[in-house]
C-alpha cells in the first residue's frame, strides 16, 4: 500500500474534519484511549483546527481515502485542560506548539507515516517561531494494556521526545463500555 502524505490547505480543513472525527472514533477505541466517541463531540473537540489561523491538518491518503490524519495548533489555540500543567511548570505557551492527534487505520501502519507526521507539524512549529513541540499520552494502569500491545515511547524517543514527570493534565471522555465520562491522566512528552 502506498501512501500519499500532504498538508490540508487552510481551505479545504472545513470541508476534511467529519472525516478526521471518524478516523479519530476508529483509532481512539483500541487501547490506551478506549474511547466510546461520537460525531458532535468530536466536532465540538476538533473545530479547534479549523477556527485557529496557526492549526495544521495532514492527512495520509490511499488513493482518494483519508486512511490516517495528525493535527496541532499553538498550545494557547488548543484545550486549557492541556495548556494549564505548562503554565503550571513554568513554561511560556508563547513558545509550544502542540502536536495533537495522530491516528492512522490498523493497515497502513508502519509506513513511516508517524515520521511524517512529526515532521509536518515540527516544521510547521518552526515556522511559527516555537521553541517547544510536545504531545501528551494517555496514562492507563498496565494491567489494562492487551497482550502485543507495543507502546509508542521507543518511537518518541527516536524522535528526541522525552517524559516530562510530574507534569499532568486530565481530560473527561466516555470510555468503551461505560456510560458516563470520567477523568483521564496525561502525561507530556516534549
Amino acid at each position: 500500500m502506498s501512501l500519499r502524505i500532504a498538508r490540508i490547505p487552510p481551505s479545504e480543513v472545513e470541508a476534511s474534519l467529519d472525516a478526521v472525527a471518524r478516523l479519530r472514533i476508529v483509532v481512539f477505541r483500541d487501547f490506551p484511549y478506549l474511547y466510546d466517541g461520537d460525531m458532535e463531540s468530536e466536532r465540538d473537540y476538533i473545530a479547534k483546527y479549523r477556527d485557529s489561523s496557526n492549526a495544521i491538518v495532514i492527512g495520509a491518503w490511499d488513493g482518494e481515502t483519508l486512511v490516517g490524519a495528525a493535527t496541532g495548533t499553538p498550545m494557547e489555540d488548543h484545550a486549557a485542560e492541556f495548556a494549564a500543567p505548562f503554565e503550571d511548570a513554568g513554561y511560556a505557551l508563547g513558545e509550544m506548539f502542540y502536536c495533537a492527534e495522530s491516528v492512522l487505520l490498523q493497515p497502513y501502519r508502519g509506513q513511516g507515516a508517524g515520521h511524517a507526521f512529526f515532521d509536518h507539524r515540527e516544521a510547521h512549529a518552526r515556522t511559527l517561531g516555537r521553541r517547544w513541540s510536545c504531545f501528551c499520552s494517555v496514562v492507563r494502569p498496565p494491567e489494562l494494556q492487551p497482550p502485543g500491545y507495543r507502546p509508542h515511547d521507543v518511537f518518541w524517543g527516536k524522535r528526541g521526545y522525552a517524559p516530562m514527570p510530574g507534569v499532568y493534565a486530565e481530560f473527561k471522555w466516555k470510555d468503551v463500555g461505560d456510560t458516563t465520562e470520567t477523568k483521564k491522566s496525561w502525561g507530556w512528552p516534549i
